[in-house]
């Protein structure tokens, strides 16, 4: 039988299992079969080309501001009630909701949360740094490691601007003295890292994390319950928030999923109803996190019964994931938060002076700036439905 409309998520447990058995279990009979991408494509890849071949898609919320300038993503405002979307606001982590949100119209609904976290194997660093003055120090005695891969550089970057107290944006994106002291640190760090650690993503850190001795301590990764707790051939990893900075903040950068319509999409009442499910406190503090997934409601972190089966995941984590700074959305950031990555990897491998790795990362935000992508090709290729 034809699925009714094709979803694409991305390729983990976290990302995958959830919606497929909900599609399965709880939506009419071929009404939605969910497809899956790469990770590297799901932080990377042109929304409008993504748009162009799916009805439903989970995204990263700095996407939509080149959806919508694109015109290729329905407003959900145009579909649900504004109480059913203030309701939801209320009873997500953080900014979760308000990330989707932009020109006017919520073009996303956070189905999952995530932010920039630490993670620990415990029994290879007993004690979990509590500033980066501990994390340097800890780096010494064991190993210690980056996500540096993809855009990720650039989101450390960040997230330790945020820990010195410092706004992030503007016409200078940060200011001197902070965006070198912050590069210092990445480079103290780097310096020191397990050797080709620099070369993976989130994912495949925890996994090696979970799999051997390689590496004791990441300070800044998306946080992944799938890997609080230990299997027969991998190991518990202990999350905890994030290093606070000289100023006892804790800099982290929002992540998450959220789930967007696009206007390929013609969504049926049922269609819909579906997503409201999805969106339900039944949802989230049940068949969601009893799937492999994530959670974006309130309750479901601080929830008792969720937190014992993943080792405090959640309650350790909250107090970072509930000041996590919101990305920028324009159109064109997604482009200049790849480039950054880039820029930072290398000026680190090159172990370039701090002040010329800001100065290109400033240009290449201010270029981005100038320059949006909403010249994307759009068209619609045949026959892209799969069955389900």
């Amino acid at each position: 039988m034809r699925a009714r409309f094709l979803g694409l998520t991305w390729d983990h447990p976290r990302g995958f299992n959830a919606l497929s058995a909900a599609a399965r279990s709880f939506a009419p009979t071929g009404l939605l079969h969910w497809a899956k991408q790469p990770l590297e494509d799901f932080e990377s890849r042109p929304i409008g080309d993504v748009a162009a071949r799916f009805d439903l898609i989970v995204l990263d919320h700095p996407h939509v501001g080149e959806a919508s300038a694109l015109g290729c993503l329905r407003p959900l405002d145009e579909v649900f009630r504004t109480d059913e979307l203030e309701r939801w606001s209320a009873q997500t982590v953080g900014a979760a909701m308000a990330s989707y949100a932009w020109n006017g119209s919520q073009w996303a609904l956070p189905l999952d949360f995530a932010t920039q976290v630490s993670a620990r194997r415990a029994d290879l660093a007993p004690d979990a740094p509590e500033n980066w003055d501990d994390v340097i120090d800890l780096s010494r005695r064991a190993p210690v490691a980056l996500s540096l891969a993809g855009p990720h550089a650039a989101m450390c970057f960040f997230a330790l601007a945020l820990s010195f107290g410092r706004a992030v944006g503007g016409e200078r994106l940060v200011d001197d003295v902070t965006a070198e002291a912050a590069l210092d640190v990445l480079g103290r760090l780097h310096s020191t890292r397990p050797a080709g650690s620099e070369r993976l993503n989130p994912i495949d850190l925890l996994e090696a994390m979970a799999k051997s001795n390689a590496i004791a301590y990441v300070p800044l990764v998306y946080g992944y319950v799938n890997y609080a707790v230990s299997t027969g051939h991998r190991r518990s990893v202990a999350f905890g928030e994030a290093p606070r900075g000289p100023t006892g903040r804790r800099g982290s950068v929002l992540g998450g999923t959220g789930i967007a319509l696009t206007k390929r999409a013609s969504p049926t009442p049922e269609l819909l109803d579906h997503i409201r499910w999805l969106m339900s406190e039944e949802a989230q503090l049940g068949f969601i996190p009893q799937h492999a997934g994530q959670p974006s409601a309130r309750r479901a972190w601080r929830d008792d019964a969720i937190n014992q089966l993943c080792r405090d995941f959640y309650r350790e984590t909250l107090e970072t994931a509930e000041q996590a700074w919101l990305r920028p959305r324009y159109d064109g950031y997604i482009r200049f938060q790849s480039e950054a990555g880039a820029l930072i990897r290398d000026g680190l491998t090159e172990r370039a002076p701090s002040r010329t790795t800001v100065l290109k990362l400033r240009e290449a935000w201010r270029r981005s700036r100038r320059e949006p992508t909403r010249t994307a090709n759009l068209t619609k290729i045949p026959n892209a439905r799969k069955s389900s």
